[in-house]
């Protein structure tokens, strides 16, 4: 059924609820991990992605790349998708929930 909860006495207006939220009232950080794996049900934890309000970082473990130089290694960034290749062939790629900036995206690899 429905639910009915009387909040008049918190003074808001329909114009209040309608209002966007202050960015800085809620900086919210959340991680999590991905396979990278294309076996279905292997859960290789190979994709580790932090997000918070201001930018996106995220950390690749590809098991066929360990032990390449880092040089071989660059992502191309479009609006919608990430894409990593290696000696100029695509090796992974995803598809992003969101939008991003091309011009504001950047990669770093790092021999280990």
């Amino acid at each position: 059924g429905n639910v009915v909860l009387d909040v008049s006495d918190l003074g808001l207006t329909m114009a209040d609820l309608q209002k966007p939220f202050p960015k800085e009232d809620f900086s919210v950080e959340s991680s999590g991990y991905q396979s990278t794996s294309r076996v279905s049900g292997v859960e290789d934890k190979g994709c580790y992605w932090v997000e918070n309000p201001e930018d996106m970082d995220v950390t690749l473990r590809i098991p066929g790349l360990i032990g390449q130089p880092a040089a071989c290694i660059s992502v191309l960034f479009s609006t919608t998708t990430v894409s990593v290749t290696a000696f100029g062939r695509v090796v992974w790629s995803c598809i992003q929930m969101g939008i991003s900036d091309v011009d504001d995206c950047t990669f770093l690899t790092e021999d280990w």
